[in-house]
């Protein structure tokens, strides 16, 4: 891989061409004080003071009458003596950002360059990638390993490398849409420029729905790509995502490269590698059954550290399930 087919999947060179078949986006370049702000561990966690006055976490419940319980004497404090802490402050991102989040419906998805901060969904008060404000974003932003990789690693897997990070740092406010569903986004392989395999975006789930619904989905994304991304995309090797909307309609969502640090998902990348594009038939895989969920980061833990192999815990857990499932379904078609 080389750089500039790293270069070619920043969402901010490749949405000017791509504008149409997307999601809106705004697009905000961003200081280094604020990179540096999201990289430097050196102290505590603080977020940015918001010289608009919203907060991160909105949702705080505070019961007044208790409060009392959980005040700190003065003279019981570890500080004392020591200086406040002086936190951050971005007052002209801020505004901007504002400004934009307003345009695009007051709420937003962020993205880096490269990679939306998906592994920190944890942290946030809607417990996804939803913002209203800048500090939401900050929260997230400081709060990702996947962002991380994009700020100082990006470019490790370039047999070419002689960047340590892009020249410039994007942020992209992707306009948000509550009705999405993730059974419906799906990754693309494309390998000298062949289609060569299809499979759901979000692996921790099974969706029934999509046991019907495979083969039409298959043929409209199969479509898509022939018309629209085939031969416009420059890259001859790389993944792209999208999503098949209620009224069969292809949107593009993201492009990542070949191999790297994207997820092969429901392949692996030596089975994608053998598979000839002209000569085998396309497959689109989706998890057929609950026994076929795969980890992710919805657990909260490292991939490598599930173990889901014949026996283990994991492995009875998900035959119960099924198990029950099955019954559930035979009971239904009793009743019906």
């Amino acid at each position: 891989m080389k750089e500039e087919e790293v270069d070619r999947c920043q969402i901010q060179n490749w949405y000017p061409k791509f504008k149409s078949l997307t999601i809106k986006t705004k697009f905000h370049k961003l200081p280094e004080s604020f990179i540096n702000y999201l990289i430097d561990d050196s102290g505590p966690f603080l977020l940015p003071n918001s010289v608009t006055n919203e907060d991160a976490m909105p949702n705080r419940v505070h019961n007044f009458e208790e409060e009392d319980d959980f005040q700190v004497p003065e003279e019981a404090s570890d500080n004392e003596g020591e200086p406040p802490l002086n936190r951050p402050s971005f007052p002209a991102l801020e505004i901007e950002i504002r400004e934009s989040i307003e345009t695009l419906g007051g709420t937003i998805i962020p993205k880096l360059n490269w990679s939306s901060p998906k592994d920190a969904a944890w942290i946030s008060p809607s417990q996804n990638l939803s913002c209203t404000c800048f500090n939401e974003i900050a929260l997230l932003f400081r709060s990702s390993d996947s962002l991380f990789h994009d700020l100082c690693n990006a470019y490790d897997s370039c047999t070419d490398k002689v960047s340590s990070r892009p020249e410039s740092f994007y942020l992209a406010l992707r306009k948000w849409y509550s009705s999405l569903k993730p059974e419906m986004e799906f990754r693309c392989f494309v390998k000298s420029n062949e289609l060569v395999g299809i499979c759901q975006r979000e692996v921790t789930t099974f969706y029934p729905v999509l046991l019907n619904e495979k083969d039409l989905i298959k043929g409209l994304i199969e479509e898509f790509f022939d018309d629209k991304i085939r031969f416009e995309f420059e890259s001859q090797n790389y993944t792209f995502d999208v999503y098949v909307t209620k009224e069969r309609k292809v949107k593009l969502i993201d492009f990542n490269t070949w191999c790297g640090s994207t997820l092969p998902l429901m392949y692996t990348w030596e089975e994608l590698e053998e598979i000839h594009g002209e000569c085998d038939e396309l497959e689109l895989r989706i998890v057929e059954s609950r026994l076929s969920v795969l980890p992710g980061l919805k657990t909260a833990v490292p991939y490598d550290y599930l173990d889901v192999s014949p026996g283990s815990g994991w492995d009875q857990v998900l035959k119960i399930a099924e198990e029950e499932f099955q019954k559930e379904n035979q009971m239904s078609d009793e009743v019906a």
